[in-house]
């Protein structure tokens, strides 16, 4: 009996340690050997729904969204698998397919995602992506699916009381698409008060309302604080590309930018070329521009305004 109960233990133990094993080979974006390690791992296991899960989280790097969403719903019907994350993952996996489906479609998973969210926000009440993913849903959902702003707006109230400042912000969000713009300006700034590091998003709204006085007051406290804060350098550098006020000071602090190793999260090098090359552009530097609208978008293709800048300065 003795035997057998060991037998028990080490096999439990080795289960354990491959889901453990898989999770860091897929953390370290091993995803040949994670897959294998994982693969392992049968339904049987206390450990399948885990291993089902981080499947799921590969393919999704691999943007194998159908693929993904197997794994998500395998990992959620699986014992173990009442998890508020997995039920997040597997709405959110939902929602990249309907974005590129067809109207058909998107009618059939609509509900796959709204049911997935809610239910990983029954599992876990404080779970702020699955509430972030359903404020989406309710403002570009059609009615008769579910759509409303005033749910939208309720699940704002709501995530005020779990985390206050992310509530201002959803609700400035929700606000600055019904176009009240004094409603939305008072939720971002109460929002940045209570949490200064989502300040940049007070910005970008004044910057979005053309408040360029007001961006520039903001910015200008943050460096006046900490000279070295280079996010609020950035966004001065950039108040100053949009609005062409102050242009050699945001050149100055954006030539600064580009010689700091931007943080996760935090603008990048491409962004700060562009914005410098949008102030050589107004200071009739075409050629100067032109070199750092290129820069940018070898480092970034995506980047819209940048290659809008590099037609007009390439015009003879």
């Amino acid at each position: 009996m003795r035997i057998i109960l060991l037998l028990v233990l080490f096999t439990f133990d080795a289960n354990a340690q491959s889901a453990e094993r898989g999770k860091k080979l897929y953390e370290e974006k091993n995803y040949a050997e994670a897959t294998k390690t994982l693969n392992a791992i049968d339904d049987k296991n206390g450990d399948y729904a885990i291993a089902q899960y981080y499947l799921g989280r590969i393919a999704s790097d691999q943007k194998n969204y159908e693929e993904a969403v197997d794994f998500f719903k395998e990992a959620t019907e699986a014992r173990n698998g009442e998890n508020a994350e997995y039920f997040t993952w597997l709405g959110n996996t939902y929602g990249i397919i309907a974005r590129d489906a067809n109207v058909f479609r998107q009618g059939i998973l609509a509900p796959k995602m709204k049911n997935a969210w809610e239910k990983a926000i029954a599992l876990d009440p404080k779970n702020l992506d699955s509430r972030f993913s359903l404020i989406a849903y309710y403002t570009q959902a059609p009615s008769f699916m579910g759509g409303s702003m005033d749910k939208a707006k309720e699940m704002a109230r709501q995530i005020t009381v779990i985390h206050p400042a992310q509530g201002h912000r959803s609700m400035g969000n929700l606000l600055a698409k019904e176009k009240n713009s004094d409603g939305a300006e008072k939720e971002y700034v109460e929002m940045a008060r209570l949490e200064p590091t989502l300040t940049p998003i007070l910005g970008n709204f004044y910057f979005s309302q053309k408040k360029f006085d007001k961006a520039f007051a903001l910015f200008d406290e943050g460096v006046k604080k900490n000279p070295q804060d280079m996010l609020s350098a950035y966004q001065l550098g950039k108040a100053s590309a949009l609005s062409g006020q102050r242009l050699d000071q945001g050149e100055e602090l954006l030539v600064r930018y580009l010689a700091y190793a931007p943080k996760q999260n935090e603008p990048s090098h491409a962004a700060a070329n562009m914005r410098l090359a949008q102030i050589y552009e107004k200071n009739g530097k075409k050629a100067e521009a032109k070199t750092k609208y290129e820069t940018a978008l070898k480092l970034d293709n995506s980047l819209q305004e940048a290659k809008e800048g590099l037609s007009r300065v390439s015009k003879p």
